[in-house]
Parts: C-alpha cells; structure tokens; sequence
C-alpha cells in the first residue's frame, strides 16, 4: 500500500516542535517552520534518489528495532549522520543544502544543519516503525521511497529552488507544483492527492488513428474555473497577511518625551495551547508543568550523566529559558502568573541540594541599550530575591549583547530575545 510520508511525518513536525526548537536554538518559530518547510522534502527526496537504497533499509529499520534514536536536536546523533551520508553522499551537498536554507529561512547555518538533523531523525524513525509495524521488506521499501518523487515538488515553498543546489529534477515537474507560502507552518501543509494519469481514448474517422486525452474534454470548463480559483487563492493569501499584520508599536507622551517600548518586556502576545505533564521529582513528589517546559527540561538534565560530569566551562553555553515568566510593562516586577513556575523551581532546587544556578535576563535589540541592560539586571535581581535561595549564586543583566533579530523586524519576530534564563554553575 502506497503511502505518503509527508502527510505521515509532518505531524511530528508541528507548532509545539517548531517553538520548543526556535526556543532551544534562539531562533524565531518563523524562520525555524521556513527550513523546515524545505528540509522535509529535501531530506524524503534523499531517500527517494539515495543510491545506496539496501545499506539505507538496513540503517532505518535496525535503528527503529534497537531504539537508539533518541534525541536529534543538537546531539550529533550517528545514526542521524550516517543517513545523513547515504542520502546526500557527503558534506558537500549537506553543505549546500544548509547554506541555501539558512539564507531562506533567516536563521544561522548552526541552527540549520541542527535542524536537518532534527528532520533526518523524525523521518528514520517514523519510516522505520512504518518499516517494523507493516513488515516491510526491502522491495517495498524501495516502491515507497520511488511514489515519494510525485508528492514533494508540489510542497516545496515558493521562492526556494531546489535546483540551485544541482539536485536537478528530483521532485517531478515544476508544472506540477502548488505554490505553498513560504511561511505556512509545516503542520498545516495540505495532503497532496494522489491521481491517476489521464485517460487516453483512441477515436478512429476512417484510417486515421487520433490520440485524445480525455482531459481535452473538459477544457473549456477551465477556461472560467481556473481564473475563479486564482480569484480564491489570491483572496485567501491577502486574508493571512491581513490576519498576521503585527500591531503598532504602543508609545507613551510624558512631558514632550517619547517613551520607547519595553524592549526588555517578555509578556506573551499570542496564546498557545500547550500540554501539561507532571513532573517526577527524586523523593517522589510530582510538580505540574508544560511538557518540555523548562521545569521537564532542567529536572532531565539534573539527572543525567551529562550534568554530572559537566565541567563549569561546558555548563557556560546550556542555559534553561522560563517560559511562562512575564513582568510588567518597562518595570521589574513579575506578574502573577509567574509565580507558580517560580514555586517549581524552588521545589526542584530543594531536591538538589547540590545543585546551583546563575539567572540571565535578555531583551531585544529595541530601544536604548543602558536602558535595556539596566532593566534586565533589575529584572534578574528580581527573580532571585524571589526564589530566596542560596543555590541561586549569581544574577545578571545581559540587555540586548546576545540579541540576534533586528530592531526593525516584527515583535512577534523579536520575541525569542526576549527572555529569562537559567544555568547551572558547579
């Protein structure tokens, strides 16, 4: 049985992947929902071309048996690499691959080679249980790859080319292809129908033998139908712009003085529906958190190996956002809904006693910079009287020096810079 694999992968790939993966890379959700939007079909169009289609079926499916995927994103995972290797045959292409996505999406070539990872890795291990659940062997494994070539040109946003990079015509015909805005998120691209070719009907008028496609038929239908469906499309694109145009940006008048927005506010403009675990401490107690909130993250990695052999130079660079953590507009003071994250932590920190943080706040390049780098010292001081804590060793303000987004671009745009953090210091 015929199967697609974008429609069977993307749903791995959706907004709760997207923000978590801008988040852990300092990326917007935009820029990261733009690559991936490339490398899913790219990365499905490795394997349909991949030449090494044997060594490719061996790979995927003992990996899935095994269990050794584990995490993609940012672990170098060999698995991931080797079929990295198989599907693009070197660094080479990988590396044209990543250069070309990363101009188009607007994020850094590190952030996203770890997002074609982050991709290779979704799509192994979902093609892999495909491979365990349904008995695949290899020649059906090959039929699947080969019906891939006529779903993946046509999802392929618009304004990135494919053939720049010297793949040529991987994806089929460019007059197959549906043009998907480059920012639609991965989770919304719509399933591609799968068609029959065209009948061909054979008329006979005496000797003469025409070929008639029965397409022909139907033509001059389309000659109104198919300025009505533009009429729709163009309709529906100037409703998304309409609906995604950012609000102005507020001022206030005092004395004659413009007062700039709080570049260093990290108040949530968009509500996110998100889901809720409970968190397993040591002594057994449970704590309500976001899945993959920061609570799920630094309890993990308290854990792990990976913090206890951490040396304090390796911890510098593994910083934990908050992500429920807001404070009022331009002041240091913590809104109330911060508060249950801040209770979650001084029970984490309870739990290990041996464990110690520093606390980072960070805006955005907005505004003035002593402003912004006075305000967010003001606001780590703040979340550390609020925890009380003497694991909590040190608090600093970091204004806008680590700020990647520009000043001009969208709020929505500069709002992973603007955040608070944790690390954790030995």
């Amino acid at each position: 049985m015929s199967i697609n694999l974008i429609n069977l992968i993307k749903e791995n790939l959706g907004s709760q992947v997207i923000s978590q993966t801008a988040t852990r890379l300092g990326e917007t959700e935009s820029g990261i929902s733009k690559a991936i939007s490339v490398l899913l079909p790219a990365v499905i169009g490795g394997f349909a071309n991949s030449n090494a289609k044997s060594e490719l079926y061996e790979v995927v499916k003992n990996a899935v048996v095994s269990g050794s995927m584990g995490s993609f994103l940012g672990n170098n995972n060999p698995i991931v690499n080797k079929v990295l290797n198989l599907i693009f045959g070197g660094g080479d292409k990988q590396a044209a691959i990543t250069d070309s996505v990363s101009g188009f999406a607007g994020i850094s070539n590190q952030s996203t080679h770890q997002v074609l990872e982050l991709v290779t890795g979704t799509v192994t291990e979902k093609l892999g249980s495909h491979i365990k659940d349904n008995n695949v062997d290899i020649s059906s494994f090959e039929s699947i790859l080969k019906d891939q070539k006529g779903h993946l040109y046509s999802i392929l946003p618009v304004g990135f080319n494919m053939a720049t990079l010297g793949f040529g015509n991987w994806f089929g015909q460019d007059n197959d292809r549906i043009n998907i805005p480059a920012n639609t998120p991965v989770n919304e691209i719509p399933k591609v129908p799968v068609t029959d070719a065209p009948k061909i009907e054979v008329s006979r008028s005496g000797t003469t033998h025409e070929i008639v496609s029965s397409q022909d038929s139907g033509s001059s239908i389309w000659k109104w139908l198919l300025p009505l469906l533009i009429l729709l499309l163009l309709g529906w694109f100037l409703w998304k712009q309409c609906n995604n145009k950012p609000e102005a940006t507020p001022v206030v008048v005092q004395d004659s003085t413009v007062v700039e927005q709080d570049s260093a506010n990290i108040v949530k403009d968009t509500v996110m529906t998100r889901e809720t675990m409970l968190v397993t401490l040591p002594s057994g107690k449970t704590l309500q958190a976001y899945k993959g909130g920061i609570e799920d993250q630094i309890v993990k990695f308290l854990k792990s190996d990976e913090y206890k052999n951490s040396t304090e130079n390796e911890l510098k660079d593994k910083w934990f956002n908050f992500d429920n953590l807001n404070f009022e507009f331009n002041k240091a003071v913590l809104t109330p809904e911060s508060q249950p994250q801040l209770d979650n932590l001084k029970m984490i920190l309870a739990e290990f006693p041996d464990a110690k943080i520093k606390i980072g706040a960070y805006t955005d390049k907005k505004g003035d910079v002593n402003t912004n780098l006075k305000l967010s010292d003001e606001r780590a001081q703040t979340v550390k009287n609020s925890l009380n804590s003497s694991q909590v060793i040190d608090a600093e303000g970091y204004g806008s020096k680590f700020a990647k987004i520009p000043a001009e671009a969208t709020d929505k745009e500069r709002e992973s810079d603007r955040k608070t953090s944790i690390r954790f210091v030995k």
